[in-house]
């Protein structure tokens, strides 16, 4: 019987990622943690309070539900770590680091925990970065991904740990708000959007960032965890790559649905972040090693966000 625990199941990839682990393993096997409680449209099922540094009380929660496995999301990201350097580095590293040695002592049988584009810098490659690209990040955020990644690494080397890892693009997706990110613009465009609202884009309009609707994410994210342990030869954490676009392409993209829709450019700190990261992403290994593949284009994702995103608003405001 599966058990599964899932950390920061309130943010943009836990809470879908949690719908559709509960879809398939079913609601009283999918137990979601946060530091927070739920909004509403996320208390269906299971739900404890975790802040992952509390160590005890994570043991006590694995224990008391039996966990077979973790999927480990809690972090800081990327332009809120750049604001707030040891909040993030003690999130993202002991969090990280109870969750692995925890697994290690309960005998848990599979780990998921998030890597990062964040992990490549200005050395490497910008168009289809290889897996083996360089990974000399510029940012807090990037840098305990480099870290994450070994950590992750050694605890299979070490102990033989199930430990799995996607390097995430931008993740893009309409059921919840940004959390601090860089390219969380490709998020609240979208909402802006819906709302006939001016958008003023933190980015230029002609940065290219590789990014990945949500529906994909977590596809990547089970693929991956339901591949066979002997056919993946990528222990620190595996490139995914979808869609690759700028500011302008995401905006002509939702003009051809919305044509009075408006963006002004007004690049900030975190143009310089952006700078730092791929254009494109090459995920070769993990098309051969797991059968990776995405679903969704542009186009396809802006059709699919536009049609649902409306009622979702609307259905909120109601709630509130």
């Amino acid at each position: 019987m599966r058990k599964i625990l899932i950390t920061g199941a309130n943010g943009q990839l836990g809470s879908e990622l949690t719908i559709e682990l509960r879809k398939l393993a079913g609601n009283e096997n999918v137990i979601a943690t946060d530091i927070s409680e739920p909004d509403k449209s996320q208390r269906e099922g299971l739900f404890e309070k975790l802040d992952v540094l509390d160590k005890e009380l994570y043991k006590e929660l694995i224990r008391k539900y039996k966990i077979t496995e973790i999927y480990h999301l809690a972090a800081l990201l990327s332009a809120n770590a750049e604001k707030n350097v040891e909040t993030a580095w003690g999130l993202n590293m002991n969090g990280l680091l109870n969750t692995l040695d925890l697994a290690r002592k309960f005998e848990i049988g599979k780990v998921f925990w998030p890597s990062s584009i964040a992990v490549f810098g200005p050395d490497a490659h910008k168009n289809r970065t290889p897996q083996e690209s360089p990974c000399n990040p510029t940012t807090v955020y990037g840098i305990t991904k480099v870290a994450g990644e070994q950590w992750c690494a050694y605890y299979h080397r070490k102990f033989g740990l199930d430990v799995r890892s996607i390097r995430y693009p931008g993740l893009i997706g309409y059921k919840s708000l940004p959390g601090g990110g860089t390219t969380d613009y490709a998020v609240d465009i979208y909402h802006k959007a819906v709302k006939g609202e001016l958008f003023n884009c933190f980015l230029s309009r002609d940065s290219a960032l590789p990014m990945m609707y949500m529906s994909d994410a977590v596809k990547a994210t089970i693929d991956l965890m339901n591949a066979q342990a002997d056919r993946l030869t990528v222990r620190t954490s595996y490139n995914v790559s979808a869609i690759s676009f700028t500011p302008e392409e995401i905006a002509n993209s939702i003009k051809k649905h919305i044509p009075g829709f408006s963006i002004r450019y007004e690049p900030d700190y975190r143009q310089e972040i952006a700078a730092s990261w791929p254009d494109s992403i090459d995920d070769s290994i993990a098309r051969r090693d797991w059968d990776w593949e995405p679903d969704f284009s542009l186009d396809k994702m802006t059709m699919d966000i536009l049609r649902h995103l409306p009622n979702l608003i609307e259905k909120t405001s109601s709630m509130e």
